[in-house]
């Protein structure tokens, strides 16, 4: 899979710190008609790719299969193609000086949204999945970034870039 991006967040300042924490995710693409399928999380106010941390010994497909599900209830999920891996370098994870974060990005088809199964801090954080078209998520994002800096969530950057990128790839089928 392609390497989409690198993005080292400003505070990190040493790539090769032994206290770094190696972490993999999955993120699922879902579009339908003029819309894309993403999380809304109301304590950051933004808008996200549904997905999140493989587990020890996970395929990354059945880490995205599982997220999907968990975080959106989608049932009949099906992997289309692979779009590319965005890499991030954040700063102070848990005990970490840093951690460095792979997301693997795929686009998917699913059948329906049935019960969405949030983990406690995404429920304590208001995250729902929502349908939206791209244009309004990207235009969202871009406003939290510009007016909201030092309360916005450190995935904001990455979702923007992944939006746009998603928007160009597909603009002529979906939007």
């Amino acid at each position: 899979m392609k390497l989409i991006n690198t993005y080292i967040h400003p505070d990190v300042a040493d790539l090769k710190d032994p206290k770094t924490f190696e972490r993999k995710a999955a993120r699922a693409v879902v579009l339908k008609d003029q819309e894309i399928l993403l999380i809304y999380t109301k304590y950051y106010d933004d808008y996200t790719l549904p997905g999140g941390g493989i587990d020890e010994n996970e395929s990354v497909e059945k880490g995205l299969i599982r997220e999907l599900h968990e975080e959106t209830g989608a049932e009949g999920i099906k992997i289309l193609e692979p779009i590319g891996i965005y890499e991030e370098y954040r700063p102070y994870y848990k005990g970490y000086d840093q951690m460095h974060m792979l997301s693997y990005i795929y686009l998917c088809d699913i059948k329906a949204l049935g019960q969405a199964k949030p983990e406690a801090y995404e429920i304590q954080n208001g995250s729902v999945p929502v349908w939206v078209n791209i244009d309004t998520a990207i235009k969202h994002n871009e406003d939290i970034i510009k007016n909201s800096p030092d309360s916005m969530g450190q995935s904001v950057v990455r979702e923007l870039e992944l939006f746009k990128l998603i928007k160009q790839k597909y603009d002529k089928k979906h939007f």
